[in-house]
């Protein structure tokens, strides 16, 4: 017997994790003394919220069965993967921004987007076709801001 679940579960999940990016980013924005700093944590600040926007559009009563190989055992594999997030709240996530200087938030920046990119590549494999071109979508811009926040730590910009 197959094990269902609501996918709206994992979008719940996903909105939890672009609000708390959202959160993170424009504290860090709002304490950056330098304009380029500022101007690159406002421009992913915007992209969260336009994430949490499509997360919200595409919650809804839907259900998935695990697939084959994690039976009995997807709740537990979510669970691993979704254990010690970088920002498991949003208050914690502004919280860390408050206490973090351009260094640590930047890497902060850099692990969040991993785990983003993570947990949307599974998600990714559960939704529907129609989800699933949203989801591409947004790995797509999460790979973006990936490869710009570690340009940035390459460089010594921010």
């Amino acid at each position: 017997m197959a094990a269902f679940f609501k996918i709206n579960e994992l979008y719940r999940i996903a909105v939890e994790m672009e609000r708390n990016g959202l959160a993170f980013y424009s504290k860090v924005a709002s304490q950056s003394a330098d304009e380029q700093t500022r101007a690159v944590y406002h421009y992913l600040a915007s992209a969260e919220k336009r994430h949490l926007r499509t997360f919200k559009k595409l919650m809804g009563n839907k259900t998935f069965s695990a697939p084959q190989s994690y039976r009995g055992e997807y709740r537990k594999y979510l669970g691993a993967l979704l254990k010690d997030r970088v920002f498991p709240s949003s208050h914690l996530a502004r919280s860390r921004a408050a206490r973090s200087g351009p260094s640590a938030s930047l890497k902060a920046g850099i692990a969040a987007e991993k785990e983003s990119i993570l947990f949307y590549m599974e998600l990714r494999d559960l939704v529907s076709a129609a989800d699933r071109v949203a989801i591409d979508r947004i790995l797509g811009e999460e790979k973006r801001h990936l490869r710009r926040l570690s340009e940035y730590k390459e460089k010594g910009c921010l």
